[in-house]
């Protein structure tokens, strides 16, 4: 098997959910939202898509009840513009938010060097 199908198969999931939940997705639950990384099981049958959502925690948590609500229409979308053999399942799940994000390189170092946390 191709080295590179697992990235190429990764990369246009993502530009395709990316045109499908911005311009196509008509459901008005579906707030601000994007693609930060699709990750693929080896066997291509299971696809974890992290997405980043923009809003109040409510607005977030529509956002991702209606692309959850939306599956199989984004899965019969992809399945006419992707010629694969076998769509893997769409798995969405909210990204990091960004604050958290932006301290896991401190926590990542801190715990590398084995120094606890100071305490409070």
């Amino acid at each position: 098997m191709d080295p590179h199908r697992h990235e190429r198969v990764a990369e246009s999931l993502r530009e395709e959910l990316e045109e499908l939940i911005g311009y196509e997705l008509a459901d008005p639950r579906v707030g601000s939202a994007s693609i930060t990384e699709v990750l693929i099981s080896p066997d291509l049958r299971q696809a974890h898509i992290r997405i980043s959502l923009h809003g109040t925690p409510h607005e977030q948590e529509e956002t991702l009840a209606g692309i959850n609500h939306a599956k199989p229409f984004l899965k019969r979308e992809l399945t006419e513009r992707l010629q694969l053999y076998r769509m893997p399942e769409l798995h969405f799940e909210a990204d990091l938010p960004a604050a958290l994000a932006a301290k896991a390189p401190q926590i990542l170092k801190r715990i590398r060097r084995g120094r606890p946390r100071a305490e409070e």
